[in-house]
């Protein structure tokens, strides 16, 4: 299964934002870094009829070492197989909440506008003709999992203490 994983800290990144990619080899098990979005979003529309291997890399076998071990020094999250791609013109942004509870999918146009949802799509498809050729099914908000075992130790204490506190009288 492809997963996607982020940094908590990056100062080029929008805060929560995904900034690394990665697939897990079917082979092997190995992780390896897709070096863009796009290639990722390649990779993950087509992974159930063709399923990441480390020979899809160039140069890189099974038997190198992997690219990027999945521990707790970054936030893993467990993404979708065979979303659609992102339609030419437009960018998938996925960006987790504050409280490392789920992410939340924008879809970005060319003029910087953030579409929330399927309703904003459409209003926006209706009034560009230039992208008349694209339905709603091509824009897909489903969003990845966040791996509880890999968010932030402080992020659970801070989850922890507010759990406790709705319990109190």
């Amino acid at each position: 299964m492809n997963k996607k994983q982020k940094t908590q800290h990056d100062s080029k990144a929008r805060r929560g934002a995904i900034d690394l990619y990665a697939a897990q080899c079917s082979q092997c098990d190995k992780w390896r870094i897709i070096t863009s979005q796009e290639e990722y979003e390649d990779l993950r529309c087509r992974f159930l009829e063709e399923p990441f291997t480390c020979d899809r890399k160039p140069n890189v076998t099974c038997d190198d070492p992997a690219d990027v071990e999945r521990d707790a020094t970054r936030t893993w999250v467990m993404d979708k197989p065979n979303l659609p791609k992102t339609p030419e013109g437009f960018k998938r942004e996925l960006i987790v909440r504050s409280d490392y509870s789920k992410l939340d999918a924008y879809y970005v146009t060319a003029t910087g506008k953030r579409l929330r949802c399927h309703r904003e799509v459409k209003q926006y498809l209706e009034k560009h003709i230039e992208y008349k050729h694209l339905k709603l099914e091509d824009f897909d908000f489903s969003v990845p999992k966040v791996m509880n075992e890999t968010i932030p130790a402080q992020i659970k204490v801070k989850r922890a203490e507010k759990s406790d506190s709705k319990g109190k009288i």
